[in-house]
C-alpha cells in the first residue's frame, strides 16, 4: 500500500497531467482546421445499440432520484410528492412505452427466432412486465399529500427498492450481453435499417427528438432534490 505522501503526489500528478492534457485539447480545439472543427460540430446519428445505451443512462439517473427518495422516506426527512411522480412519469412514457417496446419490437424477436439466448430474453420480458406493475404502484403513491403517513412512506420506499434492485441488473445484463450479441445478429444494412425505424417510432410517440427533452426533465428533478451536482457523489474519497 502506497503511504499517504506518495497518494498525495500521486493524485496531484494525476490531476496536474489531466490538467495539462485538458489545455492541450482546448488549444487543438481552438486551433484546428475548420475541416475537424466541423467534423466535431456535425450531429451524430447514434446506432440502435448507442440509443438503447444512451436511454439507459437516462433510466440510470432515475434510478439514483429513486435512491434518494427511498434515503429520504426512510429518514423521515422531507420527501415531496411531486418529483417523484414526475421521475415516474418518465419511466412510465419513455422507459417502459418506447423504449422497452423497442427492445420488444425490434430486439427480442431476432433472438427467439434465432434461438440466441432465449431464456435471457424470457427474463427481461418478465422484468419488462414487473417493472410496469412497480410502477404503477408508485404513480399511484406519489401523489399529492399521499407520502405523509409512515404507511404509506414504508409502503412507497419497498416498492421503489424493488424498482431498483431489479433493473440495476437488467440494464446491466443488456448492456454487456444482449446488446452486444445483436450487433452480430443483424447484417449492417438491417442494423442501419433500424436507426430509422426507432427514430420513425420517436417522431410518432414525441413529435421528435426525445433525449434531449427527457433529460431536461431529469435535471429539473435532480435539482428540485439537490442531487443535481455530480461532485456530490465524490464526498469521502
Amino acid at each position: 500500500m502506497k503511504s499517504p505522501s506518495l497518494q498525495n503526489q500521486t493524485r496531484r500528478h494525476f490531476v496536474n497531467g489531466g490538467l495539462a492534457l485538458v489545455a492541450a485539447n482546448l488549444a487543438l480545439g481552438l486551433h484546428g482546421e475548420g475541416a475537424e472543427k466541423a467534423a466535431v460540430d456535425a450531429p451524430r446519428k447514434a446506432s440502435p445499440n448507442e440509443a438503447l445505451m444512451e436511454e439507459h443512462g437516462l433510466l440510470n439517473r432515475v434510478l439514483i432520484i429513486y435512491e434518494e427518495s427511498i434515503r429520504r422516506l426512510t429518514a423521515g426527512e422531507e420527501m415531496p410528492p411531486g418529483p417523484l411522480l414526475e421521475a415516474a412519469k418518465i419511466v412510465r412514457k419513455y422507459i417502459e412505452d418506447f423504449h422497452e417496446i423497442l427492445e420488444q419490437d425490434f430486439l427480442f424477436p431476432r433472438f427467439i427466432n434465432g434461438n440466441v439466448m432465449k431464456d435471457l430474453v424470457q427474463v427481461l420480458v418478465e422484468q419488462h412486465l414487473g417493472g410496469r406493475h412497480l410502477t404503477e404502484d408508485v404513480l399511484h403513491i406519489a401523489t399529492t399529500g399521499a407520502l405523509k403517513t409512515k404507511e404509506d412512506r414504508e409502503k412507497c420506499a419497498g416498492t421503489l427498492r424493488k424498482f431498483v434492485f431489479m433493473y440495476h441488473a437488467h440494464e446491466a445484463r443488456e448492456d454487456t450481453v444482449l446488446f452486444p450479441t445483436f450487433r452480430g445478429l443483424v447484417s449492417a444494412h438491417e442494423y442501419d435499417a433500424l436507426r430509422e425505424e426507432f427514430e420513425k417510432r420517436e417522431r410518432f410517440l414525441f413529435g421528435g427528438e426525445s433525449f434531449p427533452v427527457m433529460e431536461g426533465k431529469i435535471v429539473a428533478i435532480e435539482t428540485e432534490l439537490g442531487i443535481h451536482e455530480l461532485a456530490r457523489f465524490t464526498q469521502g474519497l
